[in-house]
């Protein structure tokens, strides 16, 4: 009987300390107002239809571990851009930098992932080369999206000849390549799981840009948050990382392998 009292009263302690530095870490916390972050729809990321995706489950701990009230909304991609560098929207998810974006925004990273080419099999292209040489060839793209460097060149290029048709999302872009209207269209592991369920996967192949793993993020307005509200919301995102939080989010949707894969990097 004292030893089960005594486990007991271990167990109780070592709970109300860990209450009390949960609650201590969230005092340090300050949330000066309501916050605003906006979704966007892009495959595993999120889907409106299910309310679900890895964007969304990483808001909702950020929101749970800052103890802050975050008004959540779905928007284009384009317009959190917009908003983002307005300062009219606080935050957003798996962004990536580039000179430009880094004068109004700063990032926390938490994933980091390569880029593809998914070309239609009827095409006869076998390469990334090939399929810029060839004027018959248009590219599919998100408005305002931005990938990996040679995915940037290639799209850069493709546009200056008139060979991109750009759509606020992915859903019509798998529309207009099953017509056949374009031929090629860039994606990453988030789109894959859509490319069987819309029987795209058979009619195409995947040809992989030769560039490093480009790092994902929070992003967050620096016209809308000063730089020590960016420090507190990077730390959570730090530690969401350090306690394997943010790759058993990831574990969900993808095979532990490839979950590891995607957080896993400097």
């Amino acid at each position: 009987m004292a030893a089960r009292f005594y486990l007991m009263l271990m167990l109780l302690l070592q709970v109300g300390l860990t209450n009390t530095a949960e609650a201590a870490e969230a005092a340090k916390f300050n949330c000066t107002r309501t916050y605003t972050l906006a979704l966007h729809e892009h495959g595993l990321l999120y889907s409106a239809q299910i309310d679900s995706g890895i964007d969304k489950d990483i808001a909702e701990e950020l929101i749970r571990r800052s103890g802050c009230k975050v008004t959540v909304s779905l928007m284009p991609r384009a317009r959190i851009w917009q908003l983002i560098e307005s300062g009219a929207l606080d935050f957003s998810l798996s962004g990536i930098s580039s000179p430009e974006r880094d004068k109004y925004a700063a990032f926390a990273w938490y994933f980091s992932n390569k880029y593809y080419l998914l070309v239609r099999n009827d095409t006869g292209i076998h390469s990334l080369a090939d399929f810029e040489r060839n004027a018959a060839m248009r590219l599919g793209v998100i408005r305002s999206f931005r990938y990996s460097e040679s995915a940037n060149r290639l799209v850069d290029t493709l546009q200056e000849a008139n060979r991109v048709s750009q759509a606020g999302g992915l859903a019509p872009l798998y529309e207009v390549l099953q017509q056949g209207k374009i031929q090629g269209m860039v994606i990453e592991p988030f789109d894959f799981p859509a490319l069987e369920e819309k029987q795209i996967r058979g009619m195409s192949s995947i040809l992989e840009f030769n560039d490093a793993p480009i790092p994902h993020g929070l992003i967050m307005s620096k016209q809308a948050l000063s730089a020590a509200e960016q420090q507190q919301w990077s730390r959570i995102i730090q530690d969401m990382r350090k306690d394997g939080t943010v790759l058993r989010i990831f574990e969900r949707y993808f095979k532990p392998d490839l979950a590891a894969a995607l957080v896993t990097f400097r």
